[in-house]
């Protein structure tokens, strides 16, 4: 089934499959206690009880009922759909569903690697929400170190920019931005920043709902509520950040807000510059990308918001949430005259 097919199929209020939902309910039903989705640590891999600590596993924190952990033998794998520097990922199939698995090559694997995964396994196994991929479960012992979520057969949405013609209508890029802002409200009030926030980290459904994955970079909040590591993409990436100053939630608002640019446009930010130059040119000289004219003019004033150099100026997500179902009621109502003959729709 082709892309434009899927994604234009009838879109369900439930994105989960209904044999999940039994599956995930059996579990539930087996613990003896919440804590395994209510339980936060600030420190991943850390000796402390509870912890898988034995050399054959990768650490990861947990309170003994390891619900999550896969025996290898049950996923089957069909084909790949991409490669990257450290990993494949592969389509396939876990008890009879269709899953995605993110398989992770061992012979690339160090310490930095190690607690990417494993806090990739600890916060996506925390997490539960319409708009964010599903995790199914994890195999942790080497040489078999892979995540398992539900598989998204609409794809990503920077495939669907950038080999479609044309770019979104306006309510269908505000369906998306809504879907996005939706899953990201979600994280920011559980304490998660996601980190690398961007088109090719957001996946459709069959259905076409849109949902934040790669939770490899992602980390929770410390205490003090602010982080200094540098991490993400540098177009979208926060000017704190590049600057290894102390930052929050707020740099995944600036990084929605190129995102959003990215769905007006269907283009790279910053297509001329190299990453380091538009890293630059984004500190030192307040650079963004150019706003396409005709924008409508409430979502070129949440853009604008969203990107201040000043982090303490940019909206919350549920603020933009808010901001953006207000504004699809109004393009709904008014119907938009701005659409030109080349704009996708995602229904």
């Amino acid at each position: 089934m082709s892309l434009l097919l899927i994604i234009g199929l009838l879109r369900k209020p439930s994105s989960l499959n209904m044999s999940w939902e039994g599956r995930f309910q059996r579990l539930n039903a087996m613990q003896k206690s919440d804590r395994l989705r209510s339980q936060v640590y600030h420190v991943v891999g850390k000796e402390h009880t509870g912890n898988t600590t034995i050399s054959t596993h990768v650490s990861i924190p947990t309170d003994q009922i390891d619900v999550w952990e896969i025996d290898t033998s049950l996923l089957k794998y069909e084909y790949k759909i991409a490669s990257g520097s450290y990993g494949d990922l592969h389509k396939g199939t876990f008890c009879g569903q269709d899953v995605a698995i993110k398989v992770l090559m061992t012979e690339h694997l160090n310490d930095k690697l190690r607690r990417e995964f494993a806090q990739e396994v600890f916060i996506m196994r925390k997490v539960r929400h319409t708009n964010v991929v599903q995790f199914i479960g994890a195999c942790t012992r080497p040489p078999s170190l892979c995540i398992v979520t539900e598989f998204m057969s609409g794809g990503s949405m920077y495939d669907f920019l950038h080999k479609q013609k044309g770019v979104l209508s306006l309510p269908s890029l505000l369906r998306v931005a809504i879907d996005v802002s939706n899953g990201m409200n979600y994280l920011h009030e559980n304490n998660i920043m996601h980190r690398d926030l961007k088109a090719a980290n957001l996946l459709m459904d069959e259905n076409g709902v849109v949902k934040v994955a790669d939770f490899g970079v992602a980390r929770v909040k410390n205490q003090s509520g602010v982080m200094t590591a540098e991490t993400g993409t540098y177009r979208w990436m926060a000017p704190e950040v590049i600057e290894h100053k102390p930052y929050d939630h707020k740099a995944d608002v600036f990084s929605f807000g190129i995102l959003l640019w990215e769905l007006l446009t269907g283009k790279l930010p910053y297509e001329h510059l190299t990453p380091l130059q538009a890293a630059v040119g984004v500190v030192q000289q307040g650079l963004r990308p150019s706003i396409p004219r005709h924008t409508h003019p409430q979502l070129e004033e949440l853009l604008l918001r969203c990107w201040q150099q000043d982090a303490c100026l940019r909206p919350e997500f549920s603020e933009i949430l808010g901001d953006l179902q207000q504004l699809a009621k109004t393009v709904a109502r008014e119907g938009d005259d701005r659409e030109g003959t080349d704009k996708q729709d995602l229904q």
